[in-house]
This record gives C-alpha cells, structure tokens and sequence, in this order.
C-alpha cells in the first residue's frame, strides 16, 4: 500500500521484497510464514531456500524449490515426466557431470557413488513420479534443473543409507549441480533428449517404408493413371506409386540423421553465461567424453562456450526436419484419402482397412480415420516448428529465457510423430488392397493417354482426337479406331498402358524380399 512516505531504508526494502514473494505463494504457505512457531506436521520435512523455510511433503524425493515451482507454474498439466525419454536424459547429464567432477578431482568418490546409484535408479525407469514441474515455467528451465537436482540428491541420500533432506551428505546445489548452470545443463538435457529418441523415430519411419515398399510389390503391375492437378495425366503403376511414398521418406530419415548431428555441440561447464565460472580445469572436456560414452553419440565440447550458451541452432534445426517429416507424412495420407473416396461417388482406387464406424447419423459410412489423424499431428507439428522459431530468436544478450518451449515442442513433436507414424503403419498401410475393376475402368475411359501419340501425329493432331473424345464422351482408343489414325497393331503397340508406364521391374529388384 502506498503511503506516500519516504523509504525507511534498507530494512524497509527487505521487508517489502518478503511481504511481494509473499503473495505470490499459496495461502497455506503464508499461513505457515505467518506463524513460524508452529511444528511442522508429521508427514511433511522442513527444507528452507532464499525465501525462507518450507514445508515439503515427507515422501517427497523432491525439495523446496520443486515445491515453490509446484505452486508458481501449473499451467498445462503436462510435467517434464510425460516424456519419460526427457527424464532418463537428466540422469545422464548430471551422471556424466558427477563423473567428470571427479575426474578433476572436485567431487568425493563417495558422493560420485551416491549419485551414479540415484542415476541409474532413474534410468532403470523408477522415481519418474518425482519429476513434476511443469513444462511452462519462466526461469529458463531452471525449476526443471532444480527438480532433477533434488530429486536424485535425495534419491542417492536413501540408497546411500541416510534420509531424505539430510544434505550434509549430499546436496542439490553443491553435488549435483556441482561445476553446472541451468544455463549448460538445460540445453543439453534437451538435447541428449532428442538425441536419444531419434534413433527411435528413425527405426519406426523405416517400418512405415517397408510397409509402402511392401505393398509397391504387391501392386507393382497393376495399371492406374497417374494425375496432375486432380486431371487425368499418364498411366502409371500402383506399386510405382507406392514404391514413390517409401523413397520420399527415405528422404526425411536421411534428413533426420543429418539434423542430428547439430545437437552433438554440447555447453557444459559453461556454467552462467558461458565463461565457466566456478568451473575446474578439465571439467568440461571430460563432462563431453562422458556424454558421448554415455549415449554413444558423438557429443563433443562447443567451439565457443558463450555462443552456445545462447545459440538455439540445434533446437531449429532438428525443429524443422520434424517439420518436413510432418509435411511429408501429410502429403501421403490426403494421397490415401482421395485414393479412398467415395466408395460409390469419388476415385475409390484402393482400400483402407474399415476401423469404426464413420458417422452418427449416416449408416453405412466408414471414414479413413488414421490418415485423418496423421493430418492433425502434422499441423501440430508444423505449429511447433514456428513456436520454437518465435522462441529461438526471442531470447536476449547471453541467455534464452524462452528455452524450454524449444525443449517442449520438439520432444512433443518427436513423440508424436513416432506413434503416429506405428499407427499409419499397423492400421491403415499394411492393410491397403486395390479395386482393380475401378483402375481398369479408369483406363478405359481416360483421354490421357493420348499423350503418347505427342511423337507419332504431333500435338496439335493429339489435340484434336482429344478435344473430340471429351466432346463425344467416347474414349480416346474409340475415337482413333473411327478416324483410323492407327491401325490396330499400331493402338495395341503405342498405347498398351503397362507399356506407357515405363515400368521397369529391375528398379525395385532389390526390394523384392519385402513383404
């Protein structure tokens, strides 16, 4: 309230800074700051930070700044455990940074002992409950750094043989943030994340080819006509369609492996703004070397430790090669589902596996469901993508405060794309058949094919066959046969459609196991 009197000094001020955090916290954690001699309750320990003393619940492998952001940030409901991937990344980062720290000779063995049994604890996927924060959270992750901190120095602390909060023996800030910043091990917990699930994507993207080049043989001479801007074009094959989707994303996974290789920079022991202050000599060389040993990927130290600090490079760059999957993935599913339509009223070329009923209205309609939802993971991909280009360039001077949106949407990005990319594969592409009654029909009516005689009577004569046919409504082989453009050995040798579409069965030789 203001009073309109001059300030009583430095007193005052402190007063007016505890009355502002104060207010900020729940109602119960003012009443508790209200009355401080109260005993703490049976189930709860007293852990204190520069606000001042807390209570956080006793089961809780978490500690007082867990616990403050528990209050401040719930937002979304999505907590860095959603993506389990992300947690296990935390325990490698500060595994690798324990180890190093001990290398140089800053930390105790018996320390180090304690934190690689709470790491691997973690990795072996248990404790993952603990990691509750949520995904938005100003502080440039450093909740997110606080919450792996203390969840495993009180993790250690109990396999080591002692209690929860009894950090004589093992703290959060000075074990496991020991030679860190929020500002090195974010980034790189981020990155180790993404890293580590790539590999994963990768071989799910890889199943989806296979499943494309499967049915690209089981198609592989049966005729269709190609289209360009939805008008009959040229005859091509079903399998030469099919094979076509398999080596389109053979693209994005070559793409994906080269987008990774910019998240091998990492930061650590660049510590606050990247001059690695507070940090031992070695420390940084060998929290890479272990990284890599960790993860087997070729992790290294960055050039330019400020830069890298503040540089969201990686992030936008494996960002956008999400976003070229998505697009990609797009691309085939609106295929399928113009391929699909009708049944009785659009192209109706092939099947999709029936999974649910269509409508609640409309009996009998079945709806091609998952390339539908492979169309809304894509946009929301491609979203992501901008929101971590608004992000990347967001931030200001030696730091990006706006980090962990560039860790959210990518990893989301990543996960989602996996399992849609499993579904597309398991209910739709492996059970995709063909009506070749329609295909054959198609051909028999189309006035493409016309294109082929371009050599024999020239453009303008193809022309006009072909202005007559659309005006008659004949096909285009009935109106040559009237106007004996060709003989008949000449139509079933210039316009025998498999021949028109230039299959050539040695392309997919190397294929031809897949089934």
């Amino acid at each position: 309230m203001m009073t309109g009197k001059r300030s009583a000094g430095p007193g005052a001020l402190m007063a007016a800074t505890l009355l502002v955090a104060a207010a900020c916290v729940s109602t119960d954690t003012v009443h508790a700051q209200a009355k401080p001699q109260a005993k703490p309750q049976a189930n709860t320990r007293t852990e204190k930070d520069l606000l001042g003393e807390k209570q956080v619940p006793a089961e809780a492998y978490y500690g007082v700044q867990t616990a403050r952001a528990l209050e401040n940030f719930q937002l979304s409901g999505v907590a860095i455990n959603h993506y389990p991937g992300y947690v296990e990344a935390w325990a490698i980062v500060k595994l690798a940074a324990a180890r190093a720290n001990t290398d140089v000779g800053a930390m105790k063995k018996e320390r180090l002992a304690m934190i690689e049994k709470a790491c691997q604890a973690v990795l072996d996927g248990k404790y993952h409950d603990q990691f509750q924060v949520d995904w938005y959270q100003g502080g440039a992750g450093t909740s997110t750094n606080m919450n792996a901190n203390e969840v495993l120095a009180n993790i250690g602390l109990e396999l080591g043989g002692h209690k929860k909060g009894e950090y004589q023996y093992l703290e959060p800030h000075d074990d496991l943030n020991m030679s860190q910043s929020t500002n090195d091990s974010y980034p790189t917990a981020i990155k180790v994340a993404l890293i580590m699930r790539n590999d994963k994507l990768i071989a799910e993207l890889q199943q989806l080819v296979r499943a494309f080049r499967a049915k690209g043989n089981e198609f592989l001479t049966v005729v269709k006509m190609g289209r360009t801007e939805l008008q009959d074009a040229v005859p091509m094959t079903v399998g030469q369609e099919f094979h076509a989707f398999a080596a389109s994303l053979e693209g994005e996974i070559a793409l994906l492996r080269d987008a990774e290789k910019y998240l091998y920079a990492e930061n650590m022991g660049a510590t606050a703004i990247g001059t690695g202050i507070n940090v031992p000599k070695g420390y940084a060389e060998k929290c890479a070397a272990h990284l890599a040993k960790l993860t087997g990927k070729p992790i290294v130290m960055a050039d330019d430790m400020i830069a890298a600090t503040w540089d969201q490079q990686g992030f936008v760059v494996y960002s956008s090669a999400l976003k070229s999957v998505a697009i990609k993935l797009a691309k085939i599913s609106s295929d399928l589902i113009l391929l699909t339509s009708g049944p009785r009223a659009g192209l109706f070329e092939i099947n999709l596996p029936a999974l649910q009923p269509g409508s609640s209205i409309m009996p009998g309609k079945v709806n091609p469901v998952v390339p539908e939802v492979v169309g809304i993971v894509a946009f929301r991909v491609m979203a992501n993508d901008y929101a971590v280009t608004l992000a990347a360039h967001s931030g200001q001077l030696q730091l990006n405060a706006y980090e962990p949106l560039n860790g959210l949407a990518p990893i989301e990005s990543q996960h989602l794309l996996f399992n849609v990319s499993k579904l597309l594969r398991s209910k739709c592409v492996d059970g995709i058949t063909v009506n070749k009654k329609v295909l054959e029909h198609y051909l028999e009516t189309t006035v493409g094919i016309v294109t082929a005689l371009n050599p024999i009577v020239g453009y303008d004569k193809a022309t006009e066959l072909a202005a007559e046919a659309y005006k008659s409504g004949k096909g285009i082989i009935e109106v040559i046969r009237e106007k004996k453009v060709l003989t008949e050995a000449q139509i079933a040798d210039l316009l025998d459609a498999i021949k028109l579409t230039n299959l050539d069965p040695k392309q997919y030789e190397k294929y031809k196991d897949i089934k």
